[in-house]
């Protein structure tokens, strides 16, 4: 018999205990193995969210997560690797265009992604978009696109952290997603075992983030940086705005559009800033300081990577992307400056017209989304369009309206430029 029980776990954590490094790798071992109930990781994950963690405790529930799978062994690679993590926005489509980029300039990006839920979207879901293309790839296939391609995005394996996709799909209908530890110790847990020698972590900030406070957003950058430090993966973190949609296009394929007009040399400012400023982190982790990101992007060697990836995975780069049926036009009733666009209430639109899900098995729809025709600061006049609002069936459209319409105010005077990149940690 075991000397625990998850009673008597629960109720250290309960009362405000520090858990040992014996209770953490048993508990996480025995839910993996089935041995703990779900009421009673439940009952634990509240006590986390009420109680919290030390970073010892959460360092070690992090590598029991690690443990409780492989973890993959990317030493045949001969690039050096690093990887990208964004805590998930709207209209966040930069991992399209970084993850061939950074290839380009010499690293290789193991980028495993996942889908959206809600009003955030999912790279894989957008990848999806483009005929042909397979977000499933086995460890050995995964490897060998690594090697020849240098760039891969695609689903994580089964066999990555089955620890954290119990407690993940857990959390999420027991209120406990909030639990910065167990956040920190979600994303960290499947990065790590992926096995990738460095790692930067875009930590969104604002209405359509996760985190709405630039605290929150820095206690849990802070706290995943020492987490992957702690396991020899070099982690840095970049706090970034997510008041306001990334781009102009929110949704799945008029995101991929939008990610190709920026491996083209164009794309709206703020998604090419971000993009150099991540790609700028990545290249100096992996040891390559003196590449330059933008020159790949000018001279078309991070486009050429991105259609030999796509192709790499069964993927038609050329082919045209599926158009809505239903598009719907709002136009401004008065003059001004467009002072917001809230980025909560966008992704909601979009979710609204079917380019999200509510629940993990709902399917997306792939043209479905939002385009905007105005960024805060522009000028607008009565009658020119704001937004655009594109959906298969018009049905979806009313709702959709209601959301979008919270979105945009118009004031007389020219908005305060905000930054794009608020802090950088690690």
């Amino acid at each position: 018999m075991s000397e625990f029980t998850a009673v008597d776990v629960i109720r250290t954590k309960r009362g405000g205990g520090v858990l040992s490094d014996a209770q953490i790798d048993w508990v996480v071992d025995a839910y993996t193995k089935g041995l703990v109930a779900d009421e009673q990781m439940s009952a634990l994950a509240m006590a986390i969210l009420l109680r919290g963690m030390t970073g010892p405790e959460i360092a070690r529930w992090t590598a029991a997560m690690i443990a409780s799978g492989e973890r993959l062994d990317l030493s045949s690679v001969a690039r050096p690797t690093v990887d990208k993590h964004s805590t998930g926005g709207v209209g966040d489509k930069i991992t399209l265009a970084l993850t061939p980029l950074v290839a380009a300039c010499g690293a290789a990006v193991p980028q495993l992604s996942g889908r959206g839920l809600g009003h955030t979207g999912g790279t894989l879901d957008k990848l999806e978009s483009i005929p042909g293309w397979r977000a499933a790839l086995s460890n050995e296939e995964f490897i060998a696109q690594l090697r020849d391609v240098g760039a891969v995005i695609c689903a994580a394996g089964e066999g990555l952290a089955p620890a954290d996709r119990k407690l993940y799909a857990l959390r999420d209908v027991t209120g406990t997603v909030e639990a910065i530890p167990l956040i920190a110790s979600s994303i960290m847990s499947k990065k790590i075992a992926e096995g990738t020698g460095a790692l930067v972590l875009d930590v969104k900030v604002g209405s359509g983030a996760f985190m709405k406070s630039v605290d929150d957003a820095r206690e849990l950058a802070r706290t995943m940086v020492e987490l992957g430090g702690a396991q020899g993966v070099k982690t840095v973190a970049l706090l970034t705005d997510m008041s306001t949609p990334l781009g102009l296009a929110v949704g799945n394929a008029v995101e991929v559009l939008e990610s190709v007009e920026v491996l083209a040399g164009g794309g709206p400012a703020d998604v090419v800033e971000l993009t150099l400023a991540l790609a700028r982190e990545m290249l100096d982790a992996a040891g390559l300081p003196d590449a330059d990101p933008e020159a790949a992007l000018r001279d078309g060697r991070a486009m050429d990577v991105w259609r030999t990836m796509i192709r790499a995975q069964a993927g038609d780069p050329d082919a045209p992307l599926p158009t809505a049926n239903e598009v719907e036009i709002v136009c401004a009733a008065e003059d001004g400056f467009v002072a917001e666009i809230d980025a909560y209430a966008i992704g909601v639109a979009a979710w609204r017209l079917g380019a999200g899900r509510a629940r993990k098995e709902d399917p997306v729809s792939i043209p479905a989304g939002v385009v905007l025709h105005k960024r805060p600061g522009d000028r607008v006049r009565v009658g020119e369009p704001l937004y655009e609002l594109r959906a298969e069936q018009a049905a979806r459209i009313p709702a959709a309206l209601a959301e979008a319409a919270r979105a945009v105010r118009i004031a007389p005077d020219e908005p305060a430029a905000m930054p794009l990149v608020i802090e950088r940690i690690g």
